[in-house]
């Protein structure tokens, strides 16, 4: 089997308005992502998404269509989309970083693997290690007080155990919004707060510490990218665990982490990592550390939310028991590109069970929605 084509299309889904997201990042109010379809000389199809945020990894959907159309295209035509090893190596090997970008194209094989097998991804990962259904965490932005109350309120109500709160800005008034969120969740469920590398060392450990009496579960991302020292000092200096996110694309980002004894949890998911294989070598590696891992997200939509999904169910050390992770990014949105999207219902996610990702795009939603 061997890859005829390769399609690409750039489009748009707005948040819904009570789910639109503000973090030390900015504020998200619109995904514009690119989706990818391969197709083959068997006639079996293929189909990925390339989650990308400028601000997030430096990818747009133009520069990302352009790497796929320009140099991505022209080598994967022609190769078995079922040898996934030479497929990433030909992505590497091109192009530099580009994380989310080649994770499309890598994500698009496994589906055609897949279905060519009659299996789930996920089996072709080795099998399910826990139930397709598992338990997610609702991740809210840096929401006013009032705001943050309603919401905590709501999602509690809605069946979370676990809530996610972003700081990352003003000590006092991210200080007020864990602490109104924990007086609404009450004492018996889990909060975890996410700075998106909005602190320094200095600032992060005196924030966590001002927190101490909120018991917060997890610490996601206290420092800046590409300072692992102050990371190992947040660690160091403060109770709760402490999870890294976007310091962690690539395995050489997750050796340092380890080596330096930075984090206690390391966040994965595809499109950060540049696909499912790297993702899944990053879990191994961490586990061989003994160091735990979780799904992080970027709001993906259907197709990297399935990803995401099987690398979760194939994965015993994303360990989404202890620390669950965010796989809710289509309920973020107001509609979705898939004929039958993927379950989700209050904290709970489905897992597709169907050959490959188990996602079929509806096309003409996503011609009706290209961006401009």
């Amino acid at each position: 089997m061997r890859i005829t084509h390769v399609e690409t299309y750039a489009a748009r889904i707005p948040l819904k308005p009570i789910r639109r997201m503000k973090s030390a990042l900015g504020q998200h109010l619109v995904s514009q992502y690119v989706l990818v379809r391969l197709g083959t000389d068997a006639g079996i199809e293929g189909v990925g998404e390339a989650t990308v945020m400028p601000r997030w990894s430096g990818e747009t959907v133009w520069s990302a269509k352009a790497l796929i159309d320009r140099i991505f295209a022209p080598l994967v035509v022609g190769r078995d989309p079922t040898n996934i090893v030479e497929i990433d190596g030909l992505l590497e090997s091109a192009c530099q970083l580009n994380w989310f970008t080649k994770a499309a194209i890598e994500m698009a094989c496994w589906d055609i693997a897949g279905k060519a097998a009659g299996k789930p991804v996920y089996d072709l990962l080795g099998g399910a290690q826990r139930a397709l259904e598992f338990r997610c965490r609702f991740s809210m932005g840096a929401y006013d007080l009032d705001r943050a109350r309603q919401v905590a309120a709501d999602r509690v109500a809605a069946g979370f155990d676990t809530i996610k709160v972003k700081v990352g800005g003003d000590v006092a008034a991210d200080l007020a919004r864990v602490r109104a969120v924990r007086e609404v969740i009450g004492p018996s469920r889990r909060l975890v707060i996410d700075a998106n590398c909005g602190w320094d060392a200095e600032t992060a450990v005196r924030a966590v510490n001002a927190m101490a009496e909120l018991e917060i579960d997890l610490d996601e991302q206290p420092t800046t990218d590409g300072d692992y020292a102050a990371m190992a000092r947040v660690r160091r200096e403060t109770k709760p665990p402490v999870m890294a996110d976007d310091i962690c694309f690539d395995m050489v980002h997750a050796r340092e982490l380890v080596r330096g004894e930075c984090c206690d949890v390391i966040s994965v998911y595809p499109g950060k990592n540049g696909g499912i294989a790297r993702a899944k070598a990053i879990v191994d590696f961490a586990a061989s550390h003994d160091v735990a891992c979780s799904i992080g997200s970027n709001l993906e939509w259907d197709v990297a939310t399935a990803a995401m999904c099987h690398l979760v169910v194939a994965c015993k050390n994303v360990n989404v028991e202890r620390y669950p992770g965010d796989v809710l990014g289509p309920e973020y949105h107001e509609f979705s590109i898939a004929r039958a999207p993927i379950k989700i219902r209050g904290d709970r996610v489905t897992t597709p069970s169907g050959p490959g990702l188990g996602v079929e795009v509806d096309w003409n939603v996503v011609r009706a929605n290209l961006c401009a």
